[in-house]
Order: C-alpha cells, then structure tokens, then sequence
C-alpha cells in the first residue's frame, strides 16, 4: 500500500524519517504525560501514558468510525455522542487500559474529558476520550486527573511523534504517515499490533489536517477510505472493542479540491493500514493478496481475509516453506462455506511472488518454482526468528527494516471487481507476546 517502498538500516535511520513525516498541520498541539499506578484488578506497579491532541480552538468539521464489536469500549459509546456535538476541541487518550465494560466506565471516561475541558477552557461535550489496553479494567481515574495538568502544560506545535509514541502499548515502533496537499498536510497516527480485524475502524487512529474539510463531505470521505484500507487488514482476526478512526480538521488552509484532499486521505490511510500489520505482534512476514475478476469487492475483499487469516497458511509463511496446498485449501474452505453456495472455481489462477502456483484445476508446481518461492518468502521477511536457550521469543528488530510483502495473486474469472487485503504470519513471538500481555 505504500506509495514508495522504504528501507531502514537501524532504529536511528527510521526514526529520522518518522520525524520528517511528523510535522503537526496549523491550528495543532499535542502533549503528553507518563505515571505509575496500580491497577486494582491486579494489584502490582504498572504505567500509563497520557496524550492530549488539542486543537487552538474547537472546530466543527471532524468524523469518526468506530468498532462494530457488540462490547465497545465506553470511550466508543461517548464517541458515538460526541459526532451528534457542535463541535470538538481536543482528544485525550490513554494506554494500558482500554475501560471496556469495567463499571462505572462511561462516567470514568466523562470525568477525565470534563478535567481536560477545564484545562483547556472548553466544554466536556468538545472533548473526545479513547483508551487502549486491557479490557475489563477500570480506569484510575484519580491517577489520571493528576496527571492530566502535566499533559495539558507540555502542550506544543511543530511535530506530531509524541502523541505517536504516547499511544502505543505492544507496538514495537510508532506510527507516522503524511501527505501534502496545496499548501495544506494531512498527518496520521495509529496505534495497533494485536486483536486486530477491523470492522469500520482499526485500533486507534487520528488524522490530522488543516485542510477546510466541511463536516459533512469530511464524514462521507472516511467511510469511503476505510474500506479499502483498515478494513482491509487483518493481524489475528480478532475485532477489538476499542477501534477508533478519528478524523479532525482546523479549516486553517481553504480551497483544496476536495478530489485531491480525498486522494491524499486514502494514501496516509492505506499507508498507516499496512503499517499496523507490518508492525503487527510477532509479525515477520507482511502478506499481501489481491483478489481480481471478482463478483464483487465484498467477494473479493472476504476472500483476501480468508486467506490472511489461515492459521496453517499463515504458519508455513513464518518458517519460509511455500506450502501451497494449504493456500489453495484456504481459497476451497471458504467458497465452499459461501450460503449461497460453492462458486465456479474452474477459471481460478493463483500465484504466489508472481509466479503461477495453480491453474486450469491442478497445481502448477515444479522444482525451480519451488526454489524460486523460497527466495520470494525469505526476501519478504522483516527479520529471523532465532530460539533462545530460554525458550522465549522476541522481536529481533523494533524498526521496520524494509516494506516488502509476500505477494499473492488470486484470479477468480468470474467478474470485474477486485479487492486488496493485508496481513501478517503467525509465529512463536505472537503467541509469547499474547501468552504474555498481563503479566
């Protein structure tokens, strides 16, 4: 999905050009604020991060879209509220708790916007909450009211990388993508590395333009770009209770064409989509499949998830072994499982790094496609797993060193719509990651 493929020797290197993404659009601020506290629910010494996106003054052109999990998080259930409001003024987030169904949980998320509204010298009603992290916890409310006069202090224009860095919790790097428009930017973050299979949303994302965007036409654009980019990915195939796309606008810089603005906005989405799976828990390989000549794009994006969310598919990815059977057994299981019934599959082509692994009915296999796979898997690999003496996996690396994919070409003959969907193996890291996410 990105528009140009980006290579990274070191931490240092990617870091650098995250700070030349990350120039805050006009009419911005961001703060943050880091505590130790101790959650009740497991009573030992944890730490939040506070970050505070505050617009100069609240504007009415904003948009969001939110999980459709049927447990949102009660910052979701404010959100909701919030887009009925005149207008919004700032964002406040926390990680390491995600106040999902934990009691009391939308007067908590109130509380907090209501203290950041008088910091801020705004009202409650302006001020949109989103957390991250455990579900089931409570938020610690009074911890996170002393805070907040730290974030609010350490407000600050120029560069976005902070909030970027405040909102992150198993991610292994933060999220940074831009776009110039006229004299105007659009600069997006996102948070996201597990439970992640959006549904209208992705984790948590906020997008940030001075661009005059009116609320209305701001709205209909994020519908449209979502499709094609967050609900287009897929990590593990779980939606969190949490997703959030937010999408603010200080009207700062006037006369964009809004074909152009909404160009720009599909770019940073598709890019800050495919940087959640490539930073996805344990990921090592990115995979990347285009469903063409389908019925429709709803067959064609189903069919991407389909086989991005294959566990044995996704398991022979991770150990480099170009196991094509069980990718042409993923395309079977869910055509087969369609209630309107197995669809023709007699003009269906598949390739794997380009190359025609099945067509006319039968594999289309020999031993220097064989080799030829092999190289295209190991090229796609983000880095090695190596097993230690104690068992325990880590992530060798915490910067993206490249951006190719594990390119899988699905050509279903039966229409003229297509579909492109991203996603991720699985390895021992995401298991010890999530084994592992209280403790």
């Amino acid at each position: 999905m990105p528009s140009t493929q980006q290579t990274f020797k070191n931490r240092e290197e990617h870091r650098r050009w995250l700070a030349a993404q990350a120039a805050l659009p006009a009419g911005f601020r961001v703060g943050t604020a880091r505590f130790d506290f101790i959650p009740r629910e497991a009573p030992k010494p944890a730490k939040m991060n506070l970050t505070l996106i505050a617009l100069d003054r609240p504007t009415p052109d904003f948009a969001a879209v939110f999980t459709r999990n049927a447990f949102p998080g009660a910052p979701v259930i404010v959100g909701r509220k919030r887009l009925g409001g005149p207008g919004l003024g700032a964002i406040i987030i926390n990680n390491k708790i995600s106040n999902v169904c934990a009691p009391g949980g939308e007067a908590a998320a109130e509380q907090i916007c209501a203290a950041t509204a008088r910091l801020l010298q705004m009202q409650p009603s302006e001020v949109l909450p989103s957390s991250t992290g455990v579900i089931g916890w409570g938020l610690p409310v009074e911890a996170m009211l002393a805070a907040l006069p730290a974030a609010a202090s350490s407000l600050t224009g120029g560069s976005i990388l902070p909030a970027a860095e405040g909102i992150v919790t198993t991610d292994l790097y933060p999220k940074v993508r831009s776009a110039t428009v006229g004299t105007g930017r659009i600069v997006g973050i996102a948070k996201g590395a597990g439970m992640i299979e959006p549904n209208l949303a992705t984790m948590l994302v906020y997008i940030l333009t001075d661009i005059a965007v009116p609320r209305d036409t701001l709205r209909a654009m994020l519908q449209r770009v979502v499709e094609p980019s967050f609900n287009s990915i897929s990590v593990d195939s779980d939606t969190s209770t949490s997703d959030t796309v937010a999408l603010v606008s200080s009207g700062r810089v006037p006369g964009v064409a809004p074909a152009d603005f909404e160009q720009a906005l599909a770019r940073v989405c598709n890019e800050l989509a495919e940087d959640v799976v490539r930073n996805g828990e344990g990921i090592r390989h990115v995979i990347k499949v285009t469903v063409t000549h389908a019925p429709d794009a709803p067959a064609a994006r189903a069919l991407g998830k389909a086989v991005v969310n294959a566990p044995l598919f996704k398991c022979a990815i991770a150990g480099n072994d170009p196991n094509v059977g069980r990718l042409v057994q993923a395309i079977g299981k869910h055509a087969g499982a369609l209630p309107t019934g197995a669809p023709d599959l007699s003009r269906l082509r598949v390739q794997l790094g380009g190359i025609e692994i099945f067509a006319h009915g039968v594999f289309q296999l020999d031993p220097r496609k064989e080799t030829a796979l092999v190289e295209h898997l190991k090229s796609a690999e983000l880095y090695q797993s190596i097993i230690p003496a104690d068992g325990i996996y880590t992530a060798a690396v915490d910067y993206p060193p490249h951006e190719r994919c594990v390119e899988i070409g699905i050509d279903l003959g039966t229409g003229n719509s297509s579909a492109t969907v991203i996603g991720g193996d699985l390895t021992h890291e995401y298991v010890s990651e999530n084994a592992d996410y209280r403790s």
